[in-house]
C-alpha cells in the first residue's frame, strides 16, 4: 500500500530531478542533459529517472513544463487578461510565445527534437490555448479561411520564427521579423475591409461553422453532414 508519506517523497526526488536537470540545461546547454547527467547532479540512480519520467523525453517534458509555468508565473498578470480584441490578444500570444522560444534557447531546441513523434505536453497545451484565440477570431467574424487552417499557419510561422531567429547571430538578428511573420499570416488569414463577395462568403461560412455545434433541431449526423459541406466549401479553390 502506498502512503501519504511515500507520495510525497516521490514528488520530493521527481522535483529534485526536474531541478537538476534545468540546471544543467542552463548551465552546460542541451548536449548536457544526459540521464547520467541528469541521475548524477539530482543524486539518484539513473533507474529513478525511467522510472519516474518513462524516458529522457518524459522528462524533458516535465522541464518544459516546470520552466514555462515559471516563465508566465513572472509576466505580467495584464498580459494575460483578454482585451475583447480576439487580434489583440493573438498578436499578445504570439510576442510570448515567441519571447519564450528566444530566451530559452536550449530548452526550445530539445522540445524540438524529441525522439519520439507525437508533441511534447507543452507544445499539446500550447496549440489547445493558440485554438481558444483562433476560435475567438472565428466567432468574431474575423477568419476567411477553416480554424484549422488558421490554427496551423499560426502554429508553423511561429516554430519557423523562433527557429530562424535562434539560428541566426544574435547581433544579426532582424528585430521586426517576428511581426512581420505574424503581419504576414494574418493578411492571409484574416477578412479585409471592404470584403469581396469571395471573402465575405467565406468568412460567413467560417463563422457560421463555429456555432454549428449548438444549432437546436438538428440530429449528431446532420451536423456532422452540414460541418462536412462548410469544411468543403472552404477547401475547395474558387474556379
Amino acid at each position: 500500500m502506498v502512503t501519504t508519506q511515500d507520495m510525497a517523497s516521490r514528488d520530493d526526488v521527481r522535483t529534485g530531478i526536474v531541478a537538476a536537470a534545468t540546471e544543467l540545461l542552463r548551465e552546460k546547454g542541451a548536449n548536457a542533459v544526459t540521464t547520467r547527467a541528469v541521475a548524477q547532479a539530482a543524486g539518484v540512480q539513473a533507474p529513478t529517472i525511467y522510472r519516474l519520467f518513462g524516458d529522457k523525453d518524459g522528462l524533458i517534458d516535465a522541464v518544459a513544463e516546470h520552466v514555462m509555468a515559471s516563465y508566465v508565473s513572472g509576466k505580467s498578470v495584464a498580459a494575460h487578461v483578454a482585451t475583447g480584441d480576439p487580434v489583440a490578444e493573438l498578436r499578445t500570444g504570439w510576442r510570448t510565445h515567441v519571447e519564450f522560444g528566444l530566451t530559452h534557447p536550449e530548452l526550445y531546441a530539445l522540445m524540438a527534437a524529441r525522439g519520439s513523434g507525437a508533441p511534447s505536453p507543452a507544445t499539446v497545451a500550447g496549440l489547445d490555448v493558440l485554438r481558444r484565440r483562433v476560435r475567438r477570431l472565428a466567432a468574431a467574424g474575423l477568419l476567411r479561411v477553416d480554424e484549422q487552417r488558421a490554427l496551423m499557419m499560426i502554429h508553423s510561422a511561429g516554430h519557423g520564427t523562433i527557429l530562424a531567429l535562434l539560428g541566426t547571430p544574435s547581433e544579426q538578428r532582424d528585430p521586426g521579423l517576428s511581426e512581420a511573420m505574424l503581419d504576414a499570416v494574418l493578411t492571409s488569414i484574416l477578412s479585409v475591409t471592404p470584403a469581396t463577395p469571395d471573402t465575405t462568403t467565406k468568412t460567413v461560412a467560417v463563422t457560421f461553422a463555429t456555432v454549428l455545434p449548438d444549432l437546436p433541431g438538428l440530429t449528431d449526423a446532420e451536423r456532422a453532414l452540414m460541418a462536412e459541406w462548410l469544411h468543403r466549401s472552404l477547401t475547395h479553390p474558387a474556379v
